[in-house]
């Protein structure tokens, strides 16, 4: 008898609380500053566009990073494997120039491989 009288404190207790998960994909989640989803890059000639010092290819310990240069030495072409990637950041804080941002995007999943590459051409968008 006690253990059905603690069972029934604990459903009451319960049930004027508020639930717990949220109605996904209706509302989602609010993402702090700190986190870290699909990044993005800027190529171009502008002060926060990449230059291709390739800083963020030897900090990336997942080696996710590539990028072409053309005959210039400026970037054409850059690409994020997101199958390697880890999220750890190290490309956007040692970025000299801010070219790399980490975005708040995280629904990533993708039934095709190759949409799990991003690439990057043209010019920098400021």
């Amino acid at each position: 008898m006690r253990a059905l009288i603690e069972g029934l404190l604990t459903v009451l207790k319960h049930l004027f609380m508020r639930p717990v998960t949220l109605e996904y994909p209706e509302k989602k989640r609010f993402q702090s500053d700190a986190f870290r989803g699909k990044p993005r890059v800027n190529i171009g000639n502008s002060s926060n566009c990449c230059i291709g010092c390739g800083i963020c290819k030897k900090v990336c310990p997942s080696n996710a990073i590539t990028f072409e240069k053309d005959e210039n030495g400026r970037v054409i072409s850059y690409t994020f494997d997101l199958k390697k990637c880890i999220f750890c950041g190290n490309c956007m804080y040692y970025c000299p120039h801010s070219a790399i941002k980490l975005t708040e995007k995280f629904e990533l999943a993708s039934l095709e491989k190759e949409e799990l590459k991003l690439q990057y051409r043209g010019g920098c968008d400021d």
